[in-house]
This record gives C-alpha cells, sequence and structure tokens, in this order.
C-alpha cells in the first residue's frame, strides 16, 4: 500500500515545470529530466518556515586526483519508491517538509545530479534534517554511479 504522505508527482517531473503544491509533507523524484532546485524549494516552503535549506550535487570536473569529463547515474526499477521511504522516514522523524530529487542517465559537468530541500522554522532543524537526509540518500537508495575519466576510462562508484 502506497505511503500517503508521499508525492511521487506521477509523470511530472521537478525540471521542467513546478510540481503542484500538495498537503503531503515528501516529494520523491527520479527523473532523466534536468533537475530545477527553485521548483524542489518552492514546494518544500511553507508561510510558517523561516528556513528553507537546499544541497545541490553538482558534477564536478574530478574525483580523487583524476580529471572526469561526466558521469551517468542508473537506478534500479525501485529506486523512486525507496527515495520516497528514506524521506518519508525523515520526515516522519523531524516533522518536517523535505523533498528530494535525483537524475540519471547521462551528466555533463556543472549539471545538478541531487537536489534535496527542507523546510522548518528556524535554520538549525532544517540544516540537521537535511544533512542525515542525504547521508541516507546515499547510503539506502540504490543510484549507482558511472565516472567517465578523462583518459578514456571509466568505473563506477558506490556499488
Amino acid at each position: 500500500m502506497a505511503d500517503p504522505t508521499v508525492d511521487r508527482l506521477g509523470s511530472q517531473t521537478v525540471g521542467t515545470s513546478e510540481p503542484e503544491p500538495a498537503g503531503d509533507r515528501v516529494l520523491a523524484r527520479v527523473t532523466a529530466e534536468p533537475l530545477d532546485a527553485a521548483a524542489v524549494e518552492a514546494w518544500v516552503a511553507t508561510r510558517a518556515d523561516g528556513a528553507v535549506v537546499t544541497f545541490r550535487g553538482v558534477v564536478r570536473d574530478h574525483d580523487h586526483g583524476q580529471a572526469v569529463t561526466g558521469l551517468e547515474y542508473q537506478a534500479h526499477p525501485e529506486a523512486e519508491a525507496l527515495l520516497a521511504q528514506t524521506c518519508a522516514r525523515a520526515s516522519a522523524r523531524t516533522g518536517l517538509r523535505i523533498a528530494a530529487a535525483h537524475r540519471v542517465g547521462p551528466l555533463a559537468i556543472g549539471d545538478l545530479a541531487l537536489v534535496a530541500a527542507v523546510a522548518s522554522p528556524h535554520r538549525a532543524d532544517s540544516f540537521a534534517a537535511l544533512a542525515a537526509l542525504i547521508d541516507a540518500i546515499k547510503s539506502e537508495v540504490p543510484i549507482w554511479k558511472r565516472q567517465h575519466l578523462a583518459d578514456g576510462a571509466t568505473e563506477w562508484v558506490g556499488l
């Protein structure tokens, strides 16, 4: 049975159009579409919140001293449902609105790979909830990164 506190946006993306606000406290999306951090932030923010804290995971041009030319993310078929469960647990623990969107497919240097946001009345709660959420996403959600290195080699990260 689906968790009624989770909004998976159906066929919409957190990228090309702003998601419709819902009464739910969690938004979770895995998509091949470009991510829009402003749309994710807008989804979590309410008039009662004095803090909206956002994490933007950006594709960088290096890793462990090697030049990186691009990335490719692949996800387990149930990755979006598992992302939603991870976000729902974080929301249940904190009582906060939480959103996370993860990109899959080929990404270029500078592209957004992950956007997560948390809103709360006070900043300390948002910072703490977001840090815990990012750690949980990285350890619990089956999304794998393949780095393309400048020398032509590729490597899987996080398998």
